[in-house]
């Protein structure tokens, strides 16, 4: 009786166990400004199919343009781009039902913050218009400190309109977390910091900055998955540049580009990722051009690129790829849209699954831990 009590048992839970493992939150960031938007949403996202509902969105908050999960799931951080009035924002997260809760918020210290990291005891953001990055701790409750440290750039580079001043575009952890990367897309260079997490108000010590080419305006950045290499998007001209990456100090090994042959229109590279299988590496191009790039990546570090092809939509901000490896989200700001690819594991290269999500101007999409 007992044996035939376990069956049933099993035959019911394990199913269910199976399904909401193929069931990740999807959390998404929006511009708040241009179009119906509250602000935050989180999508039920089916990493099998691609099925995804919508499960929750926040109270009406301004522009929550980039977001970061905890490692534990349990919060949310996102900057709120509002010019000299920005904020950043802190929220509790039940990764069950995608309730957010507004926790606390503390001004940036920066004008218009585009990108925000987190590890267990601090929050790192980028600003773009203030050139500065900003450090927060987190307290126990999930909820934020003013800022105790900030980190202000200094200079320009040859484009007068777009590198007239210093401009973070990102930070990023190096993956054994002992240093902060930061691009500045303003003065051409990247910034190796040293990163003490655990110090009150120095945890950010420079050690070290890299020259990338004159106007080509570092945007976004990602590591291989064994960590010994960074590729680095620059979103003037397209350039994708490969280093190798040893005790924070980085070696230019390659470059290339996402920009077409013969391309004429306008170039605004976004975003870079690599697949969960460490194979692929992914990059878009905005501007006229709305595509993304497949590149193999090989057993040196260096790319050989795949395909180009298009997003399917205007303003390839952001895009995802599911922890399986399954499917690649592209975010499109400008015609309010993700658009759902499928991966071929084996190629790397992407096809329209027909799946979309519309919503009003997507910039920044994130999968819970």
């Amino acid at each position: 009786m007992k044996i035939f009590s376990l069956i049933l048992l099993t035959v019911f839970i394990v199913p269910k166990m199976i399904a909401q493992d193929k069931n990740r939150n999807l959390i998404i960031g929006t511009y708040t400004n241009s179009c119906e938007s509250q602000g935050i949403y989180v999508y039920d996202f089916n990493t099998k199919t691609a099925d995804f509902k919508e499960k929750f969105f926040s109270e009406k908050t301004i522009n929550p343009s980039y977001l970061t999960v905890s490692n534990d799931a349990k919060f949310i951080y996102s900057v709120n781009e509002n010019g000299s009035k920005s904020t950043v924002s802190a929220y509790t997260f039940n990764s069950k039902s995608g309730a957010l809760q507004l926790v606390n918020q503390q001004d940036s210290k920066g004008a218009d913050p585009c990108h925000i990291i987190n590890d267990a005891k601090n929050l790192i953001v980028a600003t773009y218009s203030g050139g500065s990055i900003s450090v927060f701790k987190k307290l126990l409750d999930g909820s934020i400190s003013e800022a105790k440290q900030v980190v202000q750039h200094k200079g320009k580079s040859i484009n007068a309109q777009r590198q007239e001043s210093t401009h973070v575009h990102m930070v990023q952890f190096t993956p054994d977390k002992k240093f902060v990367l930061a691009n500045d897309l303003g003065t051409d260079k990247i910034y190796i910091y040293k990163y003490n997490q655990n110090s009150k108000n120095k945890i950010l010590e420079i050690k070290d900055s890299v020259a990338v080419k004159a106007g080509s305006g570092p945007r976004h950045l990602t590591f291989s998955n064994d960590g010994k290499f960074v590729y680095l998007l620059q979103e003037l001209n397209g350039g994708l540049t490969v280093y190798s990456c040893k005790k924070g100090t980085l070696k230019m090994i390659q470059e290339t580009s996402v920009v077409v042959p013969d391309f004429k229109g306008q170039i605004g590279a976004a975003d870079i990722h690599v697949s969960p299988n460490g194979k692929f590496l992914y990059a878009t191009n905005r501007g006229s051009a709305n595509t993304i790039s497949c590149f193999r990546i090989q057993n040196n570090g260096q790319l050989e690129l795949v395909e180009t092809v298009s997003t399917d939509g205007i303003g390839a901000r952001n895009f995802v790829i599911d922890p399986t490896g399954n499917y690649l989200l592209v975010a499109h700001q400008y015609s309010n849209s993700i658009i759902i690819f499928s991966i071929n594991s084996s190629t790397g290269k992407l096809s329209n699954s027909g799946k979309r999500i519309d919503l009003c101007a997507p910039v920044c999409l994130v999968f819970d831990k």
